[in-house]
């Protein structure tokens, strides 16, 4: 036999060798092969999977002989011992081919050894090796709000050129947009963490933030324990500075250390209602477990004096003791939910046949830079609950803003439940065909960016775009929904995000029309949800109002395709306000936790008996309403005049998000069209324009003329004197000649 000289053939023929299964060869395993009725299941079951309308149980023509000899195969399989599953055998006749088994679907492979494997990240952005990962922990206790006293200090930022920089690295926009990407980010060398030390002073911090959702950008040491700090904004643009998250090294027990961000650009925050940062010790986490915790005192958030571009920028100043000598902290603006953290949660999911058997794991897309955006499957494998009818359809998405970690942790959640063996659980996948989308921009999740993606634009208001290539996440979900709308009733739409001016938890839906009797459907689920969680979620919080500037979010677009419960569902960074819950923190628990509270109100809403919802929410929306309608007009409304006011114009809009800084085309196509309108310098002059173009080229062309017409006007004087003197000289030359004959005669 020739050697085969493709590395896949050459693997194919030593594997095929192994079982001595080329024609012309046999061994004692060939001769003693045989398929039994549990191997012929096996390949009958992964057979009927791909082709479901087959009948792989053999021909009725076939003769006697055949099936003679198939069943004395069968039988000498039992003392055969199969080491591959890899292969499936045809029959030829009588005579068995081997051929590879489909496979079952293509999707990535996640990896659980490496922190870098198969992340990319922009060529300008420098990452260090080191894997970052964190514990889950959650508190005995729930952790209170910060209590102000009203004697925070407010420092004033020093300015440039004062303090000691003690961190700073490469802002990784060395150009204007984005360009390409790579697993590992740059490929020079990984400077060291501290670019400015004094002379042996071993006491200051060790800061670090080149880690997958890291984010500092510079560290300024202003007095013995007080640091200054500046935050990088998103990537390829200059705005969106609010999420924070930065290891910190070499510190000292029992010193109390003074941290003051100069750099944040909202004009308000949760810190303003007592929501302290949190602390993780990687030390605390090997010795007791304790993982990420609320800390610091002396919190206080307010306008600094500085500016930026002509906007107020904003500090953030704090105080904390770190618990032990030399260790390793992060401090971070919420709990970190890296793409990393994903990856190793999906790879369980999938490795997990308990789980495999009801979920599906697919690559809806690639993103900017070439990373995987995931969806995820999840039903039972029965065809429907009920025969003939296809299952109804639930979309549930999350991560759009990368800085909204909350909004991961509650996906979790939901899955851990949907994923689960409780009887509840069962229900939903028989009932329900889940799409979910757990990171839908894991560019910016990588990066650390607050809230747009690669592109410099923020996801949520581009999902009506035609840009696939610029905006792919959310290109490839809004088809994808429309595709699962083609083959089944899609019942719900929930995108989650996270809030960071509010507590609570609450949904914004939609709903712009007149009338409160069709229209009000919309706000029960909502309802529901309150209801289910008292303790954390707000109804009074939830807005229903369309905006105009908000065409292009993910809750408006799926309405408009015609989901009427389509629904942005906020979970605050901070922590409740309500009931047994109020002035605490919100922990990995509890944000979980509303995972399973979605599923449940999933039940409840759907449940075939109406009572709940007729009942029990419409009848209590009627009256809350009307209550609200008469607070806002100062009058007694009667139920004629109920329907004809438009339930949008009684509610105020919504409120923390400030996306309109980061409208319009991708930042590679804004640069591409500036250079192309400097280039060409083209437009259209109107009349007065026109003429005094004309006015001027007049002017400017007038002294050459006056220069042309002076050289004209002595050449003519010039040839006129020349012909003169010529007709002269010629008259007197004959006048000569006619004297000197008459003289000679």
């Amino acid at each position: 036999m020739k050697t085969c000289k493709d590395p896949y053939e050459s693997f194919i023929k030593h594997h095929l060798q192994y079982y001595g299964l080329f024609a012309g060869r046999e061994t004692p395993f060939q001769r003693s092969f045989s398929t039994n009725r549990p191997w012929e299941k096996v390949r009958r079951s992964r057979h009927l999977d791909i082709f479901p309308n087959s009948d792989d149980t053999g021909s009725d023509t076939e003769d006697d002989d055949t099936q003679t000899r198939r069943k004395s195969c069968f039988r000498t399989l039992e003392q055969v011992q199969v080491r591959s599953k890899q292969l499936v055998f045809d029959f030829d006749g009588d005579r068995p081919v081997p051929r590879l088994t489909e496979p079952r679907g293509l999707f990535t492979i996640l990896s659980t050894t490496s922190s870098h494997q198969g992340v990319r990240w922009p060529i300008e952005c420098e990452v260090i090796k080191d894997e970052v990962q964190h514990i889950e922990w959650e508190p005995p206790e729930p952790e209170p709000f910060y209590q102000p006293t009203g004697y925070e200090l407010m420092p004033v930022p020093i300015g440039e050129g004062r303090g000691k920089v003690v961190f700073c690295i490469d802002s990784a926009t060395k150009s204007l947009f984005y360009t390409r990407s790579r697993v590992g980010g740059s490929r020079g060398s990984v400077k060291g963490p501290i670019f400015c030390k004094a002379d042996g002073d071993s006491s200051t911090l060790v800061f670090e933030s080149r880690f997958q959702s890291g984010n500092l950008q510079k560290a300024v040491q202003i007095g013995a324990y007080d640091y200054e700090l500046t935050l990088r904004t998103d990537l390829y643009t200059r705005k969106h500075t609010q999420w924070f998250y930065f290891q910190v090294r070499n510190m000292k027990a029992g010193v109390t250390y003074r941290f003051t961000i100069i750099n944040l650009m909202k004009s308000r925050s949760l810190y303003c209602l007592g929501m302290k940062p949190l602390l993780y010790s990687e030390r605390a986490a090997k010795d007791l477990g304790v993982g990420w915790r609320r800390v610091g005192s002396d919190i206080k958030y307010y306008r600094n004096q500085r500016e930026y571009e002509g906007k107020a920028l904003y500090s953030l100043t704090w105080t904390c003791q770190f618990p032990y000598e030399g260790d390793t902290c992060y401090l971070a603006h919420c709990y970190p939910y890296t793409y990393s953290d994903l990856q190793r949660y999906l790879t369980a999911v999938t490795s997990d046949p308990a789980t495999a058997l009801h979920c599906k794991l697919r690559v809806l897309c690639r993103s900017l830079a070439g990373n995987a955006v995931h969806v995820l499957t999840i039903t039972s494998p029965s065809s429907s609950r009920e025969a003939g009818r296809p299952k109804r359809a639930v979309v549930v998405t999350a991560r759009v803003h990368p800085g909204e970690t909350c909004s991961s942790w509650v996906m979790e959640g939901l899955l851990d439940f949907l994923l689960s063996d409780s009887p509840d659980a069962r229900l939903l996948r028989d009932t329900f065909v889940f799409k979910v989308v757990p990171m839908l921009n894991p560019d910016g999740v990588v990066v650390g960016n607050y809230r747009c993606s690669l592109a410099g634009r923020d996801l949520n208001r581009n999902y009506c775009t035609l840009l696939r290539d610029s905006f792919p996440c959310v290109w490839h979900t809004r088809n994808m929904v429309k595709r699962l709308i083609a083959e089944r009733e899609v019942v719900l739409y929930c995108d989650f995000h996270g809030h960071s001016r509010k507590n609570n938890v609450f949904m914004y839906g939609c709903d712009n029309k007149k009338g409160i009797a069709p229209h009000v459907h919309s706000r029960v689920f909502p309802l529901m949800m309150s209801k289910n969680t008292s303790d954390k979620f707000s109804y009074k919080s939830c807005k229903f109002k369309v905006h105009r500037s908000k065409e292009g979010t993910g809750r408006i677009v799926m309405w408009k395709l015609g989901i009427n419960n389509s629904y942005t569902m906020e979970s605050t960074f901070g922590g409740s306000t309500l009931g047994s819950r109020k002035g605490t923190h919100f922990s990995t628990k509890d944000l979980k936790s509303l995972g399973y509270h979605f599923c449940d109100t999933l039940l409840d809403y759907f449940d075939p008996d109406t009572a709940k919802v007729v009942h029990w929410c419409l009848t209590e929306l009627n009256a809350l309403l009307r209550k609200e309608i008469q607070q806002k007009l100062g009058r007694e409304v009667d139920s004629d005049s109920l329907d004809n006011i438009s339930l949008s114009d009684i509610e105020s809009s919504t409120s923390g998000s400030n996306s309109t800084e980061s409208d319009g085309l991708p930042a590679h196509l804004l640069y591409v069209t500036d250079k192309e309108i400097k280039r060409k310098k083209k437009h259209l002059k109107t009349r007065k324009e026109r003429n005094k173009l004309r006015q001027h080229r007049v002017h400017s062309t007038a002294p050459k003329l006056a220069h042309q017409d002076t050289k004209v006007m002595y050449l003519f004087t010039y040839l006129t004197i020349s012909l003169i003197w010529f007709m002269a000289y010629a008259i007197c030359s004959k006048l000569y000649k006619t004297f000197i004959c008459f003289i000679l005669c």
